[in-house]
């Protein structure tokens, strides 16, 4: 079972509101460090009750905001969040930088995980050691947005990224090149081994 680790939110204007770390409330099996960034130590000593986070992330949401994120949808499934209760509602940034790709033996569209799109239309190298962090998740997924927001009235320079994100080579998933780490199966739907069923 995977359980909230950190939490974190950025405003419009690119301003860090809170970056919160979760103490899970059952025995940990990995933290994923390679992944996530987190260890025993930071938890331990930084974590906090998911109720407790919760009660942050809800006295900083207003009913009227509006979320942004890539795959933004599964976030609020994680937080128990209500759509027009809790917020107003959604934003998906996988379909806002989804590329129409006509090279396909049936041309769709194709999407994209936040470290392409944020490699190509910003230029910052998500590749590092140190894993993910939640703050710069959201840091990286509000300037996609604003950049969006920038270029959708320009067609050309719009083509143009959406050219160099259809046309670079897409690194390899932590799942991919991990199928399991540290006993944990990372739920690659090609290279599952534990069995468990999928629910998407």
């Amino acid at each position: 079972d995977r359980s909230v680790a950190q939490i974190a939110m950025v405003d419009m204007y690119q301003r860090l509101v809170f970056n919160l770390v979760v103490k899970p409330d059952k025995p940990v099996v990995s933290y994923l460090e390679p992944l996530t960034g987190l260890n025993k130590k930071i938890v331990d000593e930084h974590g906090m009750s998911f109720d407790e986070a919760m009660a942050i992330v809800r006295s900083h949401l207003p009913p009227q905001a509006v979320l942004c994120g890539m795959n933004i949808r599964q976030d609020v499934e994680w937080l128990h969040l209500d759509e027009h209760k809790d917020f107003n509602y959604m934003i998906d940034l996988t379909t806002l930088f989804r590329v129409w790709n006509d090279k396909l033996k049936k041309p769709s569209f194709t999407y994209f995980g936040l470290d392409h799109v944020a490699t190509h239309w910003l230029n910052v190298n998500r590749s590092g050691a140190g894993g993910h962090n939640a703050a710069d998740d959201a840091m990286h997924s509000i300037q996609l947005f604003n950049s969006y927001c920038t270029v959708q009235y320009n067609p050309p320079l719009l083509f143009e990224l959406q050219q160099r994100t259809i046309n670079a080579k897409i690194a390899p998933s932590f799942a991919k090149m991990n199928p399991t780490f540290e006993d944990c199966c990372m739920g690659n739907r090609k290279l599952c081994k534990c069995g468990a069923p999928f629910f998407s």
